[in-house]
């Protein structure tokens, strides 16, 4: 089972989102190479989920991650967060050594 932890806030956000596409449809966040820090968290809406998904599910909110991005995320608080810069879903990653200032890169 995935150890990464979905907040409430960031939940609600995501029924909220979800509400406004079709049935079934799913946030997705993978870790792909790249950004100012070495890896970049990608949030995509996905209408298909894939046999090796693995389905955060919170206040029937569901979030996909791949086996290979579960992997840079273990132990991960999925948040979204709302303050002075805007609107944002916030990772904590306690795999991550460093991140940079956007807070959707970070290094291991």
């Amino acid at each position: 089972m995935a150890d990464i932890t979905l907040t409430p806030r960031a939940a609600k956000r995501i029924n909220e989102i979800m509400g406004k596409e079709p049935p079934g449809a799913s946030l997705r966040i993978s870790v792909n190479g790249g950004g100012c820090s070495g890896f970049s968290y990608a949030f995509d809406i996905e209408r298909a989920r894939a046999a090796d998904d693995v389905a955060i599910e919170r206040d029937g909110a569901t979030v996909l991650v791949d086996p290979m991005s579960l992997e840079y995320m273990s132990g991960a608080v999925i948040d979204f967060v709302n303050d002075l810069i805007g609107q944002s879903f916030k990772i904590e990653n306690p795999l991550a050594t460093a991140s940079c200032g956007c807070g959707t890169s970070f290094s291991l």
